[in-house]
């Protein structure tokens, strides 16, 4: 994994060379070098280690997600902010099914340095509202439910709201 600002470097290279080929007279040369440049510009914003550790969370592998995070040793340098969301958002769900202290640590700063889908963000407060619960803090969870169900478009996180909803009644 390269640093945020050589992938840009690399890529700035690249695309030195592939002018120096089309004055050359290699416009073909030229043409595949600036093809091969928007490989590093493409993981400067999608961070190819995040885009790993997102398939094993999709395979419901938080060992495999966690192995791939531990890969990134300094985010505040490899990764941009919005990144560094993703970042702490799958740390999130990581410690989410151990250790909920930590988890809402890492959702909280996740929401802070922002999160791209508001899917994303709104799964981050329904999380959030869960631990509030299991906390005994209803009106923190009762504001976190209705900003998760402000942000849920797509109504796919609405059957959770509901049964989040009917247990913080019994509190």
């Amino acid at each position: 994994m390269f640093n945020k600002i050589f992938k840009l470097i690399i890529a700035g290279l690249i695309i030195a060379y592939a002018v120096y080929q089309f004055i050359e007279g290699n416009i073909g040369n030229g043409i595949f070098l600036i093809l091969f440049s928007l490989i590093f510009i493409f993981l400067y914003f999608r961070n190819e280690i995040i885009l790993l550790a997102f398939l094993r969370m999709r395979k419901q592998d938080l060992a495999g997600t966690e192995k791939w995070l531990s890969k990134i040793k300094n985010p505040e340098a490899a990764l941009t902010l919005k990144q560094q969301g993703y970042y702490n958002y799958l740390h999130g769900i990581i410690f989410s099914q151990t250790n909920l202290t930590t988890a809402e640590k890492y959702f909280k700063k996740a929401l802070k340095l922002g999160l791209t889908m508001d899917y994303d963000v709104a799964m981050a407060k329904l999380s959030l509202a869960g631990i509030s619960m299991q906390k005994r803090r209803k009106r923190e969870a009762t504001m976190l439910l209705n900003e998760a169900k402000k942000l849920d478009k797509q109504n796919m996180l609405s059957d959770q709201i509901k049964m989040m909803k009917e247990q913080l009644k019994k509190i």
